[in-house]
């Protein structure tokens, strides 16, 4: 049962209550736009937030403190409100007579004082009367239009927050000095491979560009955007790119390169096709290859590499995922990432999630990056990256993009340098496989 309200909104509306999330309780496309279903799935329950939507694109609803019942009693809440949204803002009405706040009615849904029901008398529409008990303009709030679409109860529970953070981290300069010496003087252990090659793939928007500049920012000392990036409906990376970190401005070539793809998209022909990800794969990818996500890459096609070296192949997977959007992450989606998976799988490849945005998905993270695995939210999400994508947390890094930041955050280097520590740790996996059947075949030979 997804939650139609986004994360944005979510986000938003928790913006009022504090340190708290939402858990979706009633959802009338499915429960039904019934009183008795909505008692059935809400009563006793507190607080909440009730909201609307409507065919000419307005959310709307209410916030009480108050569990819900069918006593047929007003019942006082004085921190109850109505609510709107105008674009991603949200317009706020206080309860102006918190005797009346909430009314408890058997046969209709969230009841607000007389001056707004939502699933009124069990229908799919809205009771609209504002007056004494709250003010509002009903124009503003609901575009006038009684007809709902949708309306859902979402239950406000408080941030779970660990006393003790659930991975360790050392938060201190010198770990940070300390894991870029570490990439820096990371060597791959077969001699044929100089770099480590690292692929990128996730949803367009999830991050993966940023992440490159993000990385190169912390090892050129400020932040920098060499990668296109930014926020689009369709992906801004329309070509196979390799890119080589360096130690510095002017300094040497880091042991590693991330290449980034064209950001997957759910409909069929749009985005990176999941048949080019074989040939990425193989390293028959040139660098700033054009993607033609209607047309998969054929052996004739321009700039082919058909003959490729363990040094061109991909030596590590990293998925890109948002942190924001992971419980409403599309099915078509879903599936072409596990189509992808399988096709890795098949090849050997050890795999890492990178979940972007977290300081976004979570206020205890924003206030603090340092609080990234003290946040049960953060777990909680982390727990469904694993069960929707199919890898063990342990392979599921949080991190935090540069993205609208002047200055380095030593805090958020230390996140975005761990990440490319797993990434080289993965690498020697590979390396190590690929050593041991090397040496079978050379024991058969004999």
């Amino acid at each position: 049962m997804n939650p139609r309200l986004t994360r944005s909104q979510q986000k938003t509306i928790c913006s009022q209550l504090g340190n708290v999330r939402l858990q979706l309780l009633y959802k009338a496309s499915v429960h039904g736009f019934t009183g008795a279903a909505f008692h059935q799935r809400c009563d006793n329950r507190c607080p909440t937030v009730s909201v609307g939507y409507n065919a000419s694109g307005f959310v709307f609803g209410g916030c009480t403190k108050q569990p819900f019942s069918q006593s047929g009693q007003y019942v006082h809440d004085d921190r109850a409100f109505l609510f709107t949204f105008s674009g991603e803002k949200l317009l706020k009405y206080p309860v102006t007579s918190p005797a009346y706040a909430v009314r408890m009615i058997s046969n209709s849904g969230p009841y607000f004082g007389e001056a707004l029901v939502l699933v009124n008398a069990s229908q799919a529409v809205v009771y609209n009367n504002p007056g004494n008990y709250y003010s509002f303009n009903a124009a503003e709030v609901h575009g006038n239009d009684l007809n709902l679409t949708e309306c859902e109860v979402y239950q406000v529970e408080d941030m779970p927050e660990y006393e003790n953070p659930w991975r360790l981290v050392v938060w201190e300069n010198e770990k940070r000095m300390e894991l870029m010496e570490s990439i820096k003087s990371y060597k791959p252990t077969i001699n044929s491979v100089s770099q480590v090659r690292v692929l990128l793939i996730g949803p367009v928007g999830a991050g993966k560009s940023s992440f490159f500049n993000s990385i190169n920012s912390v090892f050129r000392g400020h932040v920098t955007s060499q990668a296109i990036a930014g926020c689009s409906a369709t992906s801004l990376t329309t070509q196979f790119r390799t890119y080589s970190l360096k130690a510095g401005r002017g300094g040497k070539p880091l042991p590693i390169i991330l290449c980034d793809t064209m950001g997957l998209e759910e409909s069929t022909g749009a985005g990176l096709d999941v048949d080019d990800v074989v040939s990425i794969l193989k390293g028959h990818l040139p660098d700033r290859y054009q993607f033609n996500p209607s047309a998969p890459l054929h052996s004739e096609a321009h700039g082919y590499r058909k003959s490729s070296g363990l040094k061109d192949k991909i030596h590590c997977v990293a998925y890109v995922v948002d942190g924001c959007k992971v419980s409403i992450m599309p099915t078509k989606l879903e599936e072409k990432l596990d189509a992808i998976r399988r096709k890795v799988n098949l090849m050997g490849i050890p795999q890492l999630v990178l979940m972007t945005k977290v300081d976004e998905a979570c206020p205890f993270v924003s206030q603090d990056i340092r609080n990234v695995y003290r946040s049960g939210y953060i777990k909680e999400m982390m727990q469904e990256v694993s069960a929707r994508i199919g890898v063990p947390l342990s392979c599921i890094v949080p991190v935090k993009n540069y993205s609208e930041e002047l200055e380095l955050d030593p805090n958020c280097d230390i996140l975005l340098l761990s990440a490319v520590i797993q990434m080289l740790r993965f690498a020697d996996n590979y390396f190590d496989d690929v050593s041991d059947q090397k040496s079978n075949i050379e024991l058969k030979e004999q």
